[in-house]
């Protein structure tokens, strides 16, 4: 019983709570450059979920072996060697989008998301709850990921799954969606600072959501204590 409260509150933390890319603001430098649609968007997304996942069950592996003097480098080691894995994989498999990416498919080794988390929980858990919290993480990261890209993609060209066949093969031509009819591109959602106006927007709806679901539950009344002072002398 307590096992399972656990996992959902790492799955609360991760999605919505303590979201990376929403509350902590981890790893905006390829969250804000890459996600002009929503193919990129979603590799961008897979590639760190799978790094966040395996990083975590490697470090939570090892985690009594490694020295505490020098953890955070032996991390990044990790971190950078299935980094270096994803990459070769999509090099062979999806190559368009692995060009789309560019540099910030190797980057994800710099990702604080990544580093923060093998420091904070997996060092710290179990293998299963270490795997857990990284594909709970990976999957906030990515719907924030996905979410920014279809906002820029529609404003800025008019579709959705643009060059989706690109990620997911020939087949996923048939998913590109013609939402807007524009005579030219907007170039300020398909720029960097468009990404930064989006972001703020998903930041400002989320937290309207909190206070909205904070002012409905109930408040708790405080039990005040009355402190009286006795005086014995006649």
């Amino acid at each position: 019983m307590k096992l399972n409260e656990e996992y959902k509150e790492l799955a609360w933390q991760g999605l919505w709570k303590n979201n990376p890319g929403l509350v902590q603001l981890l790893g905006l430098c390829p969250l804000l450059a890459v996600t002009s649609t929503v193919a990129n968007a979603l590799g961008l997304g897979l590639a760190t979920l799978l790094v966040l996942v395996c990083s975590n069950a490697t470090v939570s592996a090892i985690r009594q072996w490694v020295p505490k003097e020098i953890r955070i480098p032996i991390f990044v080691l990790i971190i950078a060697a299935f980094v270096t894995c994803v990459q070769l994989l999509m090099n062979a498999y999806t190559y368009g989008i692995y060009q789309s990416l560019g540099i910030f498919l190797p980057l994800i080794v710099t990702n604080c998301a990544i580093i923060g988390r093998a420091e904070a929980y997996a060092s710290k858990n179990p293998i299963k709850q270490a795997s857990f919290d990284g594909l709970m993480m990976g999957i906030g990261f990515a719907a924030v990921l996905v979410v920014l890209g279809a906002m820029r993609e529609v404003l800025g060209q008019g579709t959705l799954f643009d060059g989706a066949h690109l990620l997911l093969g020939e087949w996923a031509k048939t998913l590109r969606i013609e939402v807007l009819t524009l005579d030219s591109q907007f170039l300020l959602a398909i720029l960097p600072p468009g990404a930064f106006i989006a972001m703020g927007l998903l930041i400002a709806v989320k937290n309207a959501i909190d206070d909205r679901a904070a002012k409905h539950q109930p408040q708790v009344e405080e039990q005040s204590i009355e402190r009286v002072r006795v005086n014995f002398e006649s």
